[in-house]
């Protein structure tokens, strides 16, 4: 079974925007970054097991990209998917609902951040 996650969503705000508030999403659930590029409109960021107090039970590694769309919003892609103690893919053995609830959480993060 594998463990990746890949999602696409549209928005209806600029790409700028969007990268703005994914940034923000990931720096208040505590992701590290490895990657910021806002003129690729990429993310790259680890997170530890425990996130906002909560023990998650994985850590994860999880890929934003940000482009803009043809009717003036922009389209987000994300991979994540949970990692071993030393940093590597996990490849089996990954706590149930644990990748789930931090991608729920990122995209409430978002989706707060996000102008109304």
């Amino acid at each position: 079974m594998p463990y990746t996650v890949n999602q696409s969503k549209q928005y209806s705000v600029d790409p700028d925007t969007l990268y703005q508030a994914a940034k923000g999403a990931m720096e208040g659930l505590e992701g590290k970054f490895e990657t910021e590029d806002s003129e690729s409109g990429t993310l790259v960021a680890r997170f530890h097991k425990t996130v906002l107090g909560k023990v998650l039970g994985d850590r994860a590694w999880v890929q934003v990209i940000i482009s803009g769309s043809n009717d003036g919003g922009s389209n987000l892609e994300l991979t994540a998917y949970p990692l071993d103690a030393i940093g590597n893919k996990l490849m089996f053995g990954a706590r149930k609902g644990a990748l789930k609830t931090l991608l729920a959480w990122f995209d409430a993060h978002l989706n707060h951040r996000l102008p109304k």
